[in-house]
């Protein structure tokens, strides 16, 4: 799922939480926040290089997951987004909203929505309605890896960012900014062009 997970997060993911909460019955809008189907794809510039793009496409669907052209495995269920080892977007989609993944006995991330209904310029377009999502993973005593992923509706992941928290410091990692996409069976918009 986009390489850049796997940048900016640490692990192996042996678990995926899974709360006893129900979802209501309109979480099926979760699929609008990352559509799947195969032939999808989503063109990203990394850390601001626009010559050198990184394209995610779906090529095909196995039990339930869509395998994307990067190895990344894709879900959206009842509960939210998921790949293989944790849950990228939960339901109910509203701040302050937080979840735990445990992916390994060392290794435990944080995520929390920071907004919905927000806005969000990239080269592919400005989208209204996005949802943004912090996670925290610690590193060792020093260090948090701090990933930021902002998702619009009907699109999927349009921005992502990773940073290294040392104490009060910052220091950038990756980020991805989208640059177009295609989505199987729709026309695809001006801005995207």
């Amino acid at each position: 799922m986009l390489g850049v997970l796997a940048l900016g997060q640490v692990g192996c993911a042996k678990n995926v939480e899974v709360q006893e909460e129900r979802p209501p019955a309109d979480s099926a809008k979760l699929s609008e926040y990352y559509p799947l189907a195969v032939g999808n794809s989503w063109t990203y510039a990394v850390n601001g290089r626009a010559d050198r793009p990184v394209e995610v496409k779906i090529v095909k669907e196995e039990e339930g997951f869509f395998q994307d052209n990067q190895g990344g495995l894709l879900q959206v269920d009842s509960f939210g987004v998921r790949d293989q080892k944790r849950y990228l977007l939960r339901y109910p989609l509203e701040p302050g909203k937080t979840w735990t993944n445990v992916v390994s006995v060392s290794s435990v991330e944080h995520y929390k929505i920071l907004e919905t209904g927000s806005r969000c310029r990239v080269p592919a377009g400005d989208f209204q309605g996005c949802v943004r999502v912090e996670s925290r993973n610690r590193v060792d005593a020093k260090t948090v890896l701090v990933g930021l992923f902002t998702f619009a509706p009907e699109v999927g992941m349009v921005h992502i960012e990773v940073v290294a928290e040392i104490g009060q410091q910052r220091i950038p990692q990756t980020e991805m900014s989208l640059l177009s996409y295609k989505l199987a069976g729709k026309p695809q918009p001006a801005a995207a062009r």
